[in-house]
């Protein structure tokens, strides 16, 4: 079923557009990832598919009745407006078909003739189905499951929306729209002020969820492990890929080499055309050149793939340090509360570091220990040998927003750096023409970011550290800094959230969590390894000689052919479990079946909910009872 369609779109802003003649649906199910580089027109895409924005010219057609939200980025939380009636507000919709099922009981309850309780029972009908289909007979556990997911805890429930940061409160609004479960989700940048854990949650919540979704992210793995569709919009137009990111990269590379043979392939044959008809115009042969002429006026000359441009970046050569760059010994931090304690850990020339861990555990806090730019409560820090900080300031906050983006960027103690010299280098991380004239509050946040990477680049640092880097870059200025970080001859120490980032550049891991840091000597597909293996062997039971008066070897070479899926339970204890809950199926199913129980709406909604977690639950019991005769004997 088609959702939404588009033919001929367009949009411009002072004359210039910035997409033209985009065509494409949006089918029920889809989950599409749209990127493209920085001022491509994303977001203003998003805007125009959410009724948000109007297009120039086209049309968009939107299939009558359905749901269309986009994740406002901006809260708009009333005064005393709790967390809980936030999220619930979600599911405004959902409470108020409860209510219309309650009405719709009533009147079959109170109807006076045949017909009067077979148009309610019709009405009843339907609005359960609705019901059913959008699962609304468990939105408790939804909203908790969501809230729990987003890291909100029970104790945060009752607390009034405003008190929160200003992250809490993001998370709140995208906790707003997965409980909405719209037809159609618009979600630009959901990941952003989520930690590692919880967008590997929201990961496997979208990819489960039946609605159709559009994402804008740069985060490369979110896309991987989310969309099954890239709509790429560059240079004005939009170009469908099937698959996650990763097909979508690889498909592009072999379309772009396909078109670059073709085009190849067809010069050729056009410059032996015009061979012909050069040689045999005026000859025997003068009508088959002129046939050939016609040929070449017919040739549609095959187009190279139009690249999206990544900046070439790159860091300088730099003065070489001693082997251990960082020593720390026994190191202990907190502010309102206990950061971590007894931390001992080094870092050694040449090596990419990533730290990691959840929001609030102290990854910029360790950072910043490290380096000198915040003092231990005890324990202690040394930079090793001709060591050389240069720290990326992600918004350039320590400079004045009016400053001049080529004064920004020039390192402060250099009297030999010169305008050309700061262009040149701003040109590298992808800033050029007026920009360099703008001032740094006059810039978006990619380039912010670009210019504090340029900035670090101009220190001629041997050690690079770096917070959240890859925020606010496109996907194509992520890869030139990862190119970047490989080449450079130097050290690095980077906090980041980014997956696919760390992958590529990190060596090993610093993991701070739970008031402890763990070294991990890999990048993070490393430590995904780790901890599921260490999930897997936390969940074995403990060794014994004998397990219920079997070998422990029989039981263990048992879970090797075939491992469980329901917990362990006597089979005998399972059988009387099935006699009893498919008795109180017959009970409910009679209770359905008389017209009492229609008379008041809770009992008639209660029944019908308790009938259909029976015939969930049953089949169920039965393949675990099936289970249970096979591993236990």
């Amino acid at each position: 079923m088609i959702l939404l369609s588009a033919t001929g779109l367009g949009r411009q802003y002072s004359g210039d557009p910035v997409f033209e003649e985009l065509s494409f649906e949006v089918r029920a199910g889809d989950r599409i990832g749209l990127v493209g580089p920085n001022g491509a027109g994303k977001s203003t895409l998003v805007k125009i598919l959410a009724g948000l924005d109007q297009p120039d010219y086209g049309h968009l057609s939107v299939r009558p009745g359905i749901r269309v939200s986009l994740l406002r980025q901006q809260p708009d939380f009333g005064p005393e407006e709790t967390l809980m009636e936030v999220a619930r507000s979600g599911v405004a919709s959902l409470l108020d078909l409860q209510r219309e099922l309650e009405e719709a009981a009533h009147e079959v309850a109170e109807a006076e003739d045949d017909a009067d309780r077979e148009r309610a029972t019709r009405r009843y009908t339907q609005v359960q189905d609705q019901l059913e289909h959008r699962d609304a007979y468990t939105l408790d556990h939804r909203i908790e499951e969501v809230l729990l997911g987003l890291k909100f805890k029970t104790d945060d429930f009752t607390r009034p929306a405003r008190t929160f940061s200003g992250g809490q409160q993001s998370r709140l609004m995208l906790a707003k729209l997965l409980l909405e479960s719209p037809d159609l989700m618009l979600l630009d940048e959901p990941s952003n002020h989520l930690d590692l854990e919880t967008t590997e949650w929201l990961e496997a919540y979208l990819s489960r969820q039946p609605v159709a979704q559009v994402v804008v992210s740069h985060d490369r793995q979110f896309l991987d492990s989310v969309v099954t569709k890239v709509w790429e919009l560059h240079f004005g137009g939009l170009t469908t890929y099937p698959g996650n990111f990763t097909q979508y990269w690889k498909l592009r590379q072999e379309k772009a080499k396909v078109l670059e043979r073709a085009k190849e392939k067809q010069a050729a044959a056009v410059d032996d055309l015009k061979a012909y008809i050069i040689k045999y115009a005026a000859g025997q042969r003068a009508k088959q050149a002129k046939d050939r002429e016609k040929k070449l006026a017919r040739i549609e000359m095959v187009e190279s793939m139009r690249e999206i441009g990544e900046p070439i970046m790159g860091f300088p050569e730099v003065d070489r340090s001693g082997d251990v760059v960082i020593e720390a010994d026994k190191v202990s931090k907190g502010f309102d509360r206990p950061l971590f304690s007894n931390v001992t850990l080094s870092v050694q020339r040449g090596q990419c570091v990533g730290v990691i861990g959840p929001n609030g555990a102290g990854k910029t806090t360790l950072m910043k220990i490290l380096i000198g730019f915040l003092q231990v409560d005890s324990g202690s820090v040394r930079l090793g040998h001709r060591v050389q900080v240069g720290y990326y300031d992600q918004g350039l906050d320590s400079l004045p927003p009016n400053t001049q983006l080529l004064r920004a960027v020039a390192p402060d103690d250099d009297a030999e750096w010169v305008e050309q010299d700061t262009r040149e280098l701003l040109a590298r991380f992808g800033l050029t023409a007026d920009q360099v004239f703008r001032t740094l509050g006059q810039l978006s946040g990619g380039e912010k970011g670009k210019a504090a990477l340029a900035r670090l680049a101009a220190t001629g640092a041997n050690l690079l550290v770096m917070d959240e880097p890859t925020n606010h870059l496109d996907i194509w200025s992520c890869a030139a800094l990862e190119r970047s970080i490989r080449e450079f001859e130097g050290t690095v120490l980077v906090v980041s959230h980014d997956r696919y980032f760390l992958n590529q550049v990190a060596d090993r891991l610093f993991l701070v969590a739970d008031g402890k840091v763990r070294v991990i000597e890999g990048d993070y597909a490393t430590y995904q390894y780790l901890t599921k293996q260490e999930a897997e062997a936390s969940s074995k039971p403990t060794s014994a000689a004998t397990q219920g008066g079997r070998p422990a070897a029989a039981v263990a070479e048992k879970a090797k052919s075939k491992k469980r899926k329901f917990p362990y339970r006597k089979a005998a204890d399972l059988e009387r479990e099935i006699g009893e809950r498919e008795a109180e199926l017959a009970a409910v199913e009679a209770s359905l079946a008389d017209p009492a129980t229609w008379k008041n709406a809770e009992t008639a909604r209660s029944a019908q909910a308790r009938f259909d977690q029976l015939k969930e639950q049953i089949p169920q019991l039965y393949e675990h009872w099936d289970e249970s005769m096979e591993l236990n004997s």
